[in-house]
C-alpha cells in the first residue's frame, strides 16, 4: 500500500479540522461539500473507511506521534 507523505497528511488534518469548525459555525453547503472531499481524501490516503479512523491513522503517521503512545503497553 502506498503511504501519503506526513506533510500531506498534516495538511489534510488541518483542512478537515478547519472545515469542520466552519461547517459547525456557518453550516454552509460549500463547507460541508469541501469537508466531505477532504474526509474522502483522508480515508483514501490512510486506507480507512471512515473519517474518524482516518484522522487517527493520519495522526499516527506524523513525526513524533508515537513518542508518548503507550496504548500497546500493559499495566
Amino acid at each position: 500500500m502506498l503511504l501519503a507523505h506526513p506533510v500531506v497528511l498534516k495538511n489534510l488534518i488541518e483542512q478537515y479540522e478547519t472545515l469542520r469548525a466552519l461547517h459547525a459555525e456557518d453550516g454552509t453547503e460549500g463547507a460541508r461539500r469541501r469537508m466531505e472531499d477532504v474526509a474522502y481524501t483522508l480515508c483514501v490516503s490512510t486506507g480507512t473507511r471512515d473519517v474518524d479512523a482516518a484522522l487517527v491513522a493520519a495522526r499516527h503517521r506524523l513525526p513524533g506521534a508515537r513518542t508518548e503512545d503507550d496504548s500497546l503497553l500493559t499495566t
